[in-house]
């Protein structure tokens, strides 16, 4: 708790300049990790009751200037700024609606968790104690039109819930105290799901128990972590929610030589021969 207040107090005490300073800074950082290309994602920081700054259209979040950010108010007109503004701003204001402590958003497109997202998969198993202690889990909201309330709709439950939430067929959304703590949540979110996937392409991952995982939510205090999210049934699933799997022992022999047959008919399918 000690670190949010200090968080929330860091990023209140700041200049309008050193807020725009650091919108460029995770622009960057999100391009240079390939979390964005081309014009995609968007930043907000919520400035005062009143206002936010936020990244415009049209251009790189890799290659912002401070001069680039504009100034909405919470309805989402434009205040100040020469740029317009993104048709993704009801995201964010939906965020800082149902999330009172929320000061910053971060949205990018980061392919591993985005991959799971388009796999219609959210980031929900209790694999890592870190990502446990600070997020819980990683929520799927249903697929909505960019830049309309559809996109909205779908997410309304698991913000009040949540500090990141993958988005179906699009991409991810992770939010905090500043911008940094923004960033460092999508960070954890893509770190996880490469994880997720190599411990997949290793045989499956193995969850926690949920005895563990209620130690974990539990360590919270201990480590400064406050979060909306609790420990419920499922989320994120542990060892005792998981689907049993049928167990075979079932063998299958093969020879050398068919082995390589096989092999050589692969390659010759693909060109490779």
């Amino acid at each position: 708790m000690a670190d949010t207040i200090k968080n929330a107090s860091v990023q209140m005490h700041k200049t309008e300049q050193q807020l725009r300073d650091d919108v460029v800074q995770v622009g960057r950082l999100m391009f240079d990790k390939g979390w964005i290309a081309a014009n995609d994602g968007n930043i907000s920081i919520r400035l005062d009751d009143d206002r936010l700054l936020a990244t415009p259209t049209g251009v790189s979040k890799g290659m912002l200037r401070p001069d680039d950010l504009i100034v909405c108010n919470l309805s989402g007109d434009k205040l100040c700024g020469e740029r317009e503004r993104t048709s993704e701003m009801g995201m964010h204001l939906a965020i800082y609606q149902n999330r009172p402590d929320i000061r910053a958003v971060v949205h990018a497109h980061p392919p591993v968790a985005t991959g799971f997202a388009t796999a219609g998969r959210a980031l929900n198993l209790a694999l890592l104690p870190e990502v446990v202690i600070s997020l819980g889990s990683v929520p799927l909201a249903d697929y909505g039109l960019p830049g309309t309330p559809a996109l909205i709709e779908g997410m309304l439950p698991y913000i009040p819930k949540y500090d990141a939430i993958l988005m179906a067929n699009h991409g991810a959304v992770a939010y905090g105290e500043d911008v940094l703590q923004a960033y460092s949540r999508m960070e954890i979110v893509e770190h996880f799901a490469r994880i997720t996937m190599v411990a997949e392409l290793l045989g499956g991952p193995k969850v926690l128990p949920r005895v563990e995982v209620q130690k974990l939510f539990d360590s919270r205090e201990r480590y400064h972590v406050q979060s909306k999210n609790r420990f419920e049934s499922g989320s994120p699933m542990t060892a005792e929610d998981m689907p049993e799997t049928p167990e075979t022992n079932e063998k299958i022999e093969i020879t050398r030589d068919q082995l390589v047959a096989i092999v050589e008919e692969a390659l010759k399918v693909r060109g490779v021969f």
